[in-house]
């Protein structure tokens, strides 16, 4: 590295020659402006600054030419001394080019060679230029340390930014856990969907079914209840683990959901759709999958959908006939066709196939040539809540009485 000049350097020396002055000679040097403080310690560079013109090879400094004109003369006249005042002001700063004999003078007095010789071999860094990316380095700790109160300003709004984030972040987490916590006790408490159903078994429950139902027959206002029964059209979908379903009636539709109790059985909750968001007439059904029945008997705790008070729980036989898988539902009412067959139609549109239609009304079994309807929706097929007169399921004399 390049060695200090001018100004930097020799006031760098001149501060370290008065120190080992002072160390050697006992004597202590005022550093003011009185040129007079600094006389014994020129007189003393003096000495070494005239014998310059024949050092220069064996102190390695810059050459002198001697003195020839003043060859007798006494300090402070002769050629190269050098002056309290000279050292005085060089040691202020005061002087940005300060003499090379006064420089080379204080090189030898502090490291016993020349500035040349030195600069082959620096032992003291303080004399070392700093290089550009030091000084840069040097501004910007300057700057930096300028900035500092602003960045720890900034540093502790962040921080604090950072502890109620997170604390509202901690906040938000325990009530999250405590409310996933709960909705796991209440899954497992309810028992809601406690199996993982089979590819099989899905497909054999998600679909389109034609249902069947003798709940007509327990009607009181209804005086031809006997022996009736009501068709239904159910569409049940799979979504995440459980199905849901509607179930189009005659005169009213059913809401709910299906789910796996265990292998092949399945739990039915429905209700009757209305516009109160309220529970209506809440039905609950077991079913037992066999895929090898084209009929399957469901057992329901129902209602038998009667007027007012005598809307009343019953235990129902129903029977259920898968139709098919996929396609969509379209359900036709206040049409000239409901009028003619006194009936809500349901056309479904599977896929890759025929439209087919269902026509929902209430029916009469002795009307019907299917012998499985008959056998499991008479009215053995229903169960009243409490035991009431035997009458209700029997057919009405059409003879008056004499």
């Amino acid at each position: 590295m390049k060695l200090k000049t001018g100004k930097d350097e020799v006031v760098y020396l001149l501060t370290k020659v008065v120190l080992k002055y002072e160390r050697e000679t006992g004597k202590d040097i005022k550093r003011n402006t009185n040129r007079k403080n600094y006389e014994d310690l020129a007189r003393m560079l003096s000495e070494i600054s005239n014998r310059l013109p024949d050092t220069s090879e064996t102190l390695l400094h810059s050459h002198y030419p001697p003195d020839e004109n003043n060859t007798g003369a006494l300090y402070p006249f002769r050629k190269y001394d050098i002056t309290g005042g000279q050292i005085k002001d060089a040691i202020n700063g005061i002087v940005s080019n300060p003499r090379q004999f006064l420089v080379d003078a204080c090189y030898i007095y502090l490291y016993g060679e020349g500035r040349v010789g030195f600069a082959q071999k620096p032992v003291d860094e303080g004399l070392l230029e700093e290089s550009a990316a030091v000084k840069r380095q040097a501004s910007n700790i300057s700057v930096a340390d300028s900035e500092k109160p602003l960045i720890i300003k900034k540093t502790n709004s962040y921080l604090l930014v950072i502890i109620l984030l997170t604390v509202i972040l901690l906040i938000i987490s325990f009530f999250w856990a405590k409310q996933i916590s709960q909705k796991k006790r209440l899954i497992r408490d309810l028992s809601i969907l406690p199996y993982q159903p089979t590819k099989a078994e899905i497909d054999s429950l998600e679909g389109i079914w034609l249902c069947y139902t003798g709940s007509p027959q327990a009607r009181t206002y209804d005086a031809g209840r006997f022996h009736k029964i009501v068709s239904n059209i159910m569409d049940v979908k799979y979504i995440n683990g459980y199905f849901k379903f509607t179930r189009y009636g005659s005169n009213f539709d059913h809401a709910g959901y299906m789910q796996f109790e265990a292998p092949w059985l399945v739990s039915i909750h429905s209700h009757v759709v209305n516009k109160r968001d309220s529970i209506e007439s809440p039905k609950l059904s077991l079913m037992r999958l066999d895929e090898a029945k084209s009929y399957i008997n469901v057992i329901s705790a129902s209602w038998n959908f009667d007027q007012g008070k005598k809307n009343r729980i019953i235990g129902i036989r129903e029977l259920f006939m898968k139709q098919g898988k996929g396609g969509r539902i379209e359900e036709i009412i206040n049409t000239p066709q409901n009028a003619a067959c006194s009936c809500k139609i349901i056309r479904w549109f599977p896929r890759n196939d025929k439209v087919r239609l269902f026509y929902l009304k209430n029916e009469l079994l002795d009307t019907i040539g299917d012998q499985r309807l008959k056998k499991t929706l008479d009215e053995k097929s229903i169960l009243l809540s409490q035991p009431g007169d035997s009458t209700l399921f029997m057919i009405k004399s059409l003879s008056k009485p004499k």
